[in-house]
């Protein structure tokens, strides 16, 4: 697959395309972390007033998705980053990436925070969080210290 311009928009959680890109997703987490390492979200709660979910389209076809949770005191949080199998190494991570980061900076965010898996499975997305300034740091918000959780920060 060909991905050339991404058109971004926030929402869709009510399309079948981006409910089975995020099906998908779960069932790659749980398929590859311990179920008590899975921290990517369910639908559902997608859906929370402090979440907002953008998807990324070439044309007509969905590419990716990746969404930013308020945390308070301008800390933000990347939740759900996931690039269709189909798209994945024509960067369309790395596209969503950098929106996520400048939304987070516009909505006034001065830190932005994440969480990805340790195993050679996550080694391409932790590539990318760290060539676009993360730095590993100690868990924040509600996660506990986790072998099989890396833990990412940086400032905006």
């Amino acid at each position: 697959m060909e991905v050339g311009e991404l058109r971004l928009e926030i929402g869709g959680l009510d399309r079948d395309d981006v409910r089975a890109l995020l099906a998908e997703h779960l069932v790659e987490m749980r398929a590859t972390s311990p179920a008590e390492s899975v921290h990517a979200l369910p639908l559902e709660a997608l859906r929370a007033e402090d979440i907002t979910l953008w998807t990324a389209r070439a044309g007509d076809v969905l590419v990716g998705c990746g969404a930013l949770k308020d945390l308070g005191d301008g800390h933000v949080e990347i939740k759900s980053m996931r690039t269709a199998v189909a798209a994945r190494g024509r960067g369309v991570g790395r596209r969503l990436l950098r929106h996520l980061l400048e939304e987070a900076r516009r909505r006034g965010g001065t830190r932005v925070s994440l969480e990805t898996g340790t195993q050679d499975h996550f080694a391409a997305a932790r590539r990318l969080y760290e060539r676009h300034g993360f730095v590993p740091v100690a868990p924040f918000g509600s996660y506990v210290l986790d072998p099989s959780s890396a833990f990412y920060s940086r400032e905006l």
